[in-house]
């Protein structure tokens, strides 16, 4: 592959690489998560955002890593030149091949659909034709069936806190003390809870499970 070092190249691909982690990767589902994760166990700012989206990146990086070995290896072994604007969009279109799989593969076909249906209206008169092989169709797609996902994996989350919520409230209107505010009793249960059944583990667990054989 010629001119890989070039400034202009390597400008290309970090660009590449950081598009691809926000919006081709897990990024999108897992950082919803947890966000919500840490707003359902009262914590406004614990961990702190930093925490959580270092967290959310190399999760996201260690779920799609053999998306971008592969990626880089077949730009490795493309003989084509970067100097041209039609050698850059080969090496995107080259580049990008891995990512549309792993994307088809996690993107729910009703989605795509409705991308291909609202295109035929969107881009009537332009000679252009959506498919579900576009790859301005399938990532937006994918964002919406991630976050899709997301909220209902924090509807599952939020329920056994919530019911944890109801309980002290309960109690503590039983004992008289509607002065007390349910968080000062609630959280402290909350997070001998999370612990207990080691939450972090288990959730992380299951959210990079959820994208085996991907």
């Amino acid at each position: 592959m010629e001119n890989l070092t070039t400034p202009l190249v390597l400008s290309f691909l970090s660009g590449f690489m950081v598009l691809a982690v926000l919006t081709l990767t897990s990024f999108v589902k897992l950082s919803v998560v947890f966000m919500i994760l840490r707003q359902a166990l009262g914590l406004q700012q614990v961990p702190s955002n930093l925490v959580v989206m270092a967290l959310t990146v190399f999760t996201a990086v260690f779920i799609s890593l053999p998306v971008f070995s592969a990626s880089l290896a077949a730009l490795s072994e493309a003989n084509l030149s970067a100097a041209t604007l039609s050698g850059l969009v080969r090496l995107w279109q080259i580049g990008i091949e891995p990512f549309q799989g792993f994307i088809l593969r996690n993107t729910d076909p009703q989605h795509l659909d409705f991308f291909v249906l609202v295109s035929e209206d969107l881009w009537q008169g332009s000679g252009m034709v959506g498919s579900r092989e576009d790859f301005i169709i399938q990532v937006p797609a994918f964002m919406i069936s991630e976050l899709t996902e997301a909220f209902r994996i924090g509807f599952l989350i939020y329920l056994p806190f919530v019911a944890i919520d109801i309980a002290v409230t309960a109690i503590l209107m039983a004992l008289g003390m509607q002065m007390v505010q349910p968080n000062i009793i609630a959280t402290p249960f909350k997070l001998l809870t999370f612990v207990f059944v080691d939450g972090w583990g288990r959730l992380v667990e299951g959210l990079v499970m959820s994208y085996g054989g991907a």
